[in-house]
């Protein structure tokens, strides 16, 4: 009797450690998955801050959550689903894993985002300060220019969708299981296994030159603010450019965003009353409104750039693989796409026709500049000071990528890591921040020209991140799944990016080039 006793708990204690040892196996799988993940992610979010932090915040606590459990002795729910796998499900419905804290509590999900506070983020990319420059726009393209803000609203709502698309993949069940998290991600999973790291490089590459480029356009047009603001100064536009980089130089001793975060809803809230003001100014001249001035007719020469305008105010590819991944419900991902390309197609072809219509010929790079003296200095102050607290967004998102690539990349770097043991910053880790300030002041001062560099980044990152490699992806990841007007959608949009592409960095490039000539002898 006792023998057999014996026998009993000696099986139960060894079918226990078997189990123990699976859910051990698939959980370490699946804090390994989400390491590997975690690279990719901190490399891509960086794109959107506010996003990015709530990203790193989530997925650290998922794995301090997952040590943690494995220190109590294994899951705290859950015989039947291995957490090392159900990380992957975000169709919105299967349960996140949970654990216990050191005290036996159950430990807080990691806070996310709804639909409604990741259209806002969208929102925020796609409407900002640099729909200043769609009523130039207008003044070469016409109709077409109307026809474009549309058409490109729709290009790039559904490349954002198919971009989120590649991120999954079907599993035995035939379930769609989120398998990357990044733009990087699916970059390098197109050029594997030749080139495994090809596709991630082009995609950063393409990420910093969008990313100073910002930086350079928030300094251009500071300058090019304060100097219409106060005509009677006798201080040039590359002068004000002076000013601004020298308050922005603080940027360079940055550690984290949440001091300039603060200011960003502040920000958002001053730039749609300076909207509203600058369409009730218009409204207020609807009887001279020239309508005779619009015509189904294009500048040659410089409508290619305003294509570049028109893509650039839609940017917002490059982060959407993390906002999608933050959501509490990601099923909702396309519902929230669809509003927010809507509400901006909207609000972008208005503000354009009619600030095109109240000023016609006489349309400026910056609409703001064609307001009255009276109110131009207010208005133009204002989205100055919103400039400004701009700068260290993308400023800070390409020091972080800078260093993560040149001085962080494991054993790769090629220069020795710019933090000490303590992370207080070493002197050539200041040197490239104090670098990258002055070379976007030197860019501003001698080719300052709104129009002209926001079209050359919206031809060069803009119809590459939006249209080009988005639908290049799609064709190469998912084409077992795809229908066949997906692919005649996919290769439409990569050719006619291509063109605009083309044409639109052709052009920007001869004007920036006259531009400089024309610096260098003034």
């Amino acid at each position: 009797m006792a023998h057999l006793i014996r026998h009993k708990i000696s099986n139960k204690l060894t079918n226990a450690a078997h189990t123990v040892s699976h859910k051990s196996q698939a959980k370490v799988s699946g804090v390994f998955a989400r390491l590997g993940f975690q690279a990719a992610t901190d490399e891509e979010g960086l794109g959107f801050a506010e996003c990015d932090d709530l990203d790193y915040d989530y997925r650290q606590g998922m794995q301090m959550d997952v040590l943690q459990g494995e220190d109590e002795g294994g899951p705290a729910e859950g015989d039947g689903e291995l957490e090392g796998d159900s990380h992957y499900q975000r169709d919105g419905t299967c349960p996140r894993p949970s654990s216990l804290k050191p005290g036996g509590s159950l430990d807080e999900e990691k806070p996310k985002i709804t639909s409604w506070e990741a259209g806002w983020n969208v929102t925020n990319a796609i409407q900002g300060m640099f729909v200043l420059g769609l009523p130039y726009a207008i003044l070469h393209g016409g109709y077409l220019g109307l026809f474009l803000i549309i058409f490109a609203a729709v290009v790039c709502c559904y490349t954002g969708k198919i971009l989120i698309a590649c991120l999954y993949e079907d599993n035995e069940d035939g379930i769609k299981v989120r398998v990357r998290d990044s733009y990087v991600d699916i970059a390098n999973a197109c050029c594997a296994p030749r080139f495994p790291a090809l596709g991630g490089h082009v995609v950063n590459v393409a990420q910093i030159i969008e990313l100073v480029m910002t930086c350079i356009l928030y300094v251009v047009v500071s300058g090019n603010l304060m100097y219409n603001s106060f005509p009677g100064f006798p201080v040039s536009q590359k002068a004000w450019s002076v000013v601004a980089t020298a308050a922005l130089l603080p940027c360079a001793f940055l550690k984290n965003l949440k001091a300039v975060s603060k200011f960003s809803l502040l920000c958002t809230l001053a730039h749609f009353v300076i909207n509203v003001l600058v369409i009730a100014y218009c409204l207020s001249r609807a009887r001279e409104w020239a309508w005779e001035k619009v015509k189904f007719y294009i500048d040659v020469k410089k409508f290619p750039i305003s294509i570049g305008i028109i893509v650039f105010s839609y940017t917002s590819q490059i982060f959407l693989p993390s906002l999608e991944g933050n959501m509490q419900k990601p099923s909702e991902f396309h519902c929230m796409m669809d509003w927010t390309h809507i509400a901006a197609c909207v609000l972008k072809g208005l503000f354009a026709l009619v600030a095109y219509l109240t000023w016609a010929d006489a349309t400026k790079e910056v609409i703001t500049d064609n307001l009255p003296s009276t109110i131009r200095a207010v208005v133009n102050i204002f989205l100055v000071a919103k400039a400004l607290l701009s700068y260290p967004l993308p400023f800070f998102a390409a020091v972080e990528v800078l260093e993560k690539s040149l001085f962080q990349d494991g054993g790769r770097a090629l220069f020795p890591d710019c933090y000490g043991p303590g992370g207080q910053l070493k002197s050539w880790g200041l040197g490239l921040r104090v670098g990258l300030v002055v070379f976007t002041l030197l860019m501003a001062v001698f080719v300052p020209h709104f129009a002209l560099l926001m079209g050359l980044t919206g031809s060069l990152t803009g119809a590459g991140l939006c249209f080009l490699l988005p639908s290049l992806f799609h064709l190469k990841l998912q084409w077992r799944n795809l229908l066949w007007h997906h692919v005649f959608f996919d290769v439409a949009i990569f050719v006619i990016g291509g063109i605009c592409a083309i044409s639109g960095f052709i052009h920007s490039i001869e004007g920036l080039i006259e531009a400089f000539r024309y610096n260098i002898h003034d």
